[in-house]
């Protein structure tokens, strides 16, 4: 391997510039390059701090793998089903869940809402106990067997919008149109099914998607609310500890077969991290664009350098270096100044952002009491920092080729 251009190409790096005006804009172009990239690095990292604080938010009440139908929207035999994910090793719960609209009308009020009916130990799925809310919210429960009352858990939103307090004294009635039977048209109330329950506790995840309105109900309720036998929306599962995801996801997909669908947290929570990733990515293609046009720096550099360097290539040129060494040594010349901005970027950027993700340095500017968090989310990726330092190489590389290239006469015997 010929290290001669290379070894050129440092030493005119390194050298002290035969002009002010040489030095002072080969430092331009360092730093046009540095900054594009410390700004491409801040920003996936923020996205990327977005797309942790979505996905462990919402896994609050979400479970790390559900089994849904792959044509359709109900599953039939549900309870079946379940038995057999709990025989597959590594699932540590499987219950059947029913998820579908309702409206609730609590005393003179109303509000349309998202039912979620699970069973009683549905806290061996997903652990909703600690959202509820203190002083007050009540608790988590979905039956009272003293009583023999059907109860709800409901959102705080919801509960807000109707004015509904945890207790026995006034029912909150669930309605949803009959799937089955005939409609009496003189009647249009009877097209509906109502079911009273008990608020036994609100609760408050600070997402809007549950906070709204969602409720909790027994499986029970709301397969009679909704005219279900065995049927189900999905059946949610709990993993042991230690077991690996993506090994029990084949392993179900095996055991269930093509009619049903197996999905992860991430699978669950798609359209939220899809809006994420593609905001993310047009980010970084804007901030590349930018990048294209900062690195205009480094042709100017070029072609200033190489006028400097006339008495230098005649000299290579009696020393037998042909064209295409020449001209070699000014694209890595030139590669040089994009890489050293890109080192100096990436490694200024990396450090920035770790500074946040520790210390929370810059806060958020909206009013944080109805916020998750009030900082900026930061989570530094090794990936997109490698992908970072490749795009800003590879443009800096083309930038300089393309110097050279228009040069070319310059560089000729």
């Amino acid at each position: 391997m010929n290290l001669f251009p290379l070894k050129i190409a440092l030493r005119y790096f390194r050298a002290k510039k035969g002009h002010t005006a040489v030095s002072i804009i080969s430092a331009i172009s360092v730093c046009a390059v540095a900054v594009t990239a410390l700004a491409m690095i801040c920003v996936m990292s923020v996205f990327n701090g977005f797309s942790g604080l979505v996905d462990s938010k919402m896994s609050l009440l979400e479970p790390e793998l559900r089994v849904v139908a792959a044509k359709g929207a109900v599953i039939g035999n549900a309870d079946s089903l379940a038995s057999v994910a709990r025989t597959v090793e590594g699932v540590k719960a499987a219950q059947p869940t029913i998820t579908e609209n309702a409206l609730a009308i609590y005393g003179n009020r109303q509000i349309p809402i998202t039912v979620k009916g699970v069973r009683g130990n549905y806290d061996s799925i997903v652990n909703v106990r600690p959202l509820i809310l203190p002083d007050g919210g009540g608790k988590f429960l979905l039956y009272d067997e003293k009583l023999a009352t059907d109860m709800a858990v409901m959102s705080i939103g919801a509960a807000t919008s109707v004015e509904a307090r945890p207790g026995y004294a006034t029912p909150c009635y669930l309605y949803a149109p009959k799937r089955v039977g005939p409609v009496n048209v003189a009647n249009p109330a009877s097209a509906f099914r109502r079911i009273p329950v008990m608020v036994a506790g609100v609760f408050e995840l600070k997402q809007p998607e549950y906070d709204q309105n969602y409720v909790f109900t027994s499986l029970e309720v709301a397969r009679r609310l909704y005219d279900y036998t065995k049927e189900a929306t999905a059946v949610e599962i709990a993993l042991k500890p230690g077991a690996g995801e993506s090994r029990v996801m084949s392993a179900l997909s095996e055991r269930l077969g093509d009619s049903y669908r197996v999905e992860n947290r991430l699978m669950q929570h798609d359209q939220s991290l899809k809006l994420i990733n593609v905001e993310k990515w047009i980010s970084t293609l804007l901030l590349t664009l930018i990048l294209v046009v900062a690195s205009f720096n480094v042709f100017t550099t070029l072609a200033i350098l190489i006028f400097e360097k006339r008495d230098s290539i005649a000299t290579l040129h009696a020393l037998g270096a042909d064209n295409a060494t020449v001209a070699r040594i000014f694209v890595l010349e030139g590669w040089m100044v994009s890489l050293a901005g890109a080192v100096a970027g990436v490694v200024v950027g990396v450090i920035l952002c770790l500074i946040q993700e520790h210390f929370g340095v810059i806060r958020l500017s909206a009013d944080t009491s109805n916020l998750l968090i009030d900082t900026y989310p930061v989570a530094v990726s090794l990936t997109d920092t490698l992908i970072v330092f490749g795009i800003v190489s590879l443009v800096g590389f083309a930038a300089s080729a393309a110097t050279v290239r228009a040069m070319r006469s310059s560089l000729r015997k």
